[in-house]
């Protein structure tokens, strides 16, 4: 079996931590990397370190877990066992677990996020959405653009996202005539609301990605007709993780490794609830009840 130092190689090697953003936390958070008896046998991603997926890898006996959003993406001064953060750490360190972060480093990458979410949602990828000036072949970058195999409906599209991405509280919103042919699709795995102008550059008809807000959104409908898909953050990123397992399971079978990777499906948004508007309200028509 590999040594847990082999196995985070190879994850630098599939996403460099150079290539995260400056902001980020990326890499190797605990784990005895320099100990010849720390070998790797399991491998569980997520999206979220946090307390359940750290019990689920104990549970699993994996000796890696692999998430996409940091643990610590601010300086901390305590890792206490009273706080949840630090919970985390000593659950994963006694019980011998590594945790290692791949965010904005695999956000960009070659396949990246948003490659497993446009595959998740079976469109072909034509190109990065905001191409990364460093990557000669022009394939790496932030969001992708991408086209389904033939024209859809708004609202075909909708209900293919709602079905294909992992079920949350909020499921899929979307703004624009539902009946509007989408030829062309931007995506972006996480908070993409910044991207509207590069959106709009790429003349996509539909974008989807997670968190958009009032103002953004508003903004960019009265732009254009472009239309929006909103779904939340974890589902957008969710698809990586199996994409991301399939990777090392490459890296593995080549080196012989026999490592067995695993995918956690436990849905670790954090919205657990949504209660829909009466069937028979018109939100075109919305009007508020004189006080008596």
């Amino acid at each position: 079996m590999p040594a847990l130092s082999d196995v985070i190689a190879a994850l630098d090697a599939l996403w460099p931590r150079e290539r995260a953003e400056e902001w980020d936390a990326v890499g190797t958070v605990c784990g005895a990397l320099d100990s010849p008896d720390a070998e790797v046998t399991r491998v569980l991603f997520a999206v979220d370190p946090v307390q359940e997926i750290a019990d689920e890898a104990v549970a699993l006996g994996a000796q890696l877990l692999v998430t996409h959003h940091p643990l610590y993406l601010r300086g901390t001064t305590t890792v206490a066992a009273d706080t949840f953060k630090g919970r985390v750490v000593h659950t994963l360190i006694r019980h011998g677990v590594a945790l290692h972060v791949a965010h904005t480093n695999a956000d960009t990458a070659d396949p990246g996020v948003s490659d497993a979410l446009a595959g998740a949602l079976g469109l072909r990828v034509l190109g990065p959405l905001v191409p990364d000036p460093a990557d000669p072949t022009g394939r790496r970058g932030l969001g992708r653009v991408c086209e389904p195999a033939r024209p859809l409906r708004l609202s075909e599209l909708t209900a293919r996202a709602a079905e294909a991405l992992p079920p949350t509280a909020q499921g899929i919103r979307a703004a624009g005539d539902p009946d509007r042919l989408i030829r062309t699709v931007a995506v972006c795995g996480g908070s993409g609301d910044g991207l509207f102008e590069q959106v709009r550059a790429a003349g996509a008809d539909a974008y989807l990605t997670a968190d958009l807000r009032h103002h953004p959104a508003s903004e960019a409908r009265e732009h254009s007709p472009l239309a929006l898909l909103d779904a939340a953050h974890f589902a957008t990123e969710w698809p990586w993780c199996e994409q991301a397992a399939a990777q090392l399971d490459a890296v593995s079978d080549r080196h012989d490794w026999g490592l067995r990777t695993h995918v956690s499906r436990t849905v670790t948004d954090p919205w657990t609830a949504h209660a829909s508007s009466s069937d028979s309200a018109d939100p075109t028509d919305f009007t508020t009840g004189a006080p008596n």
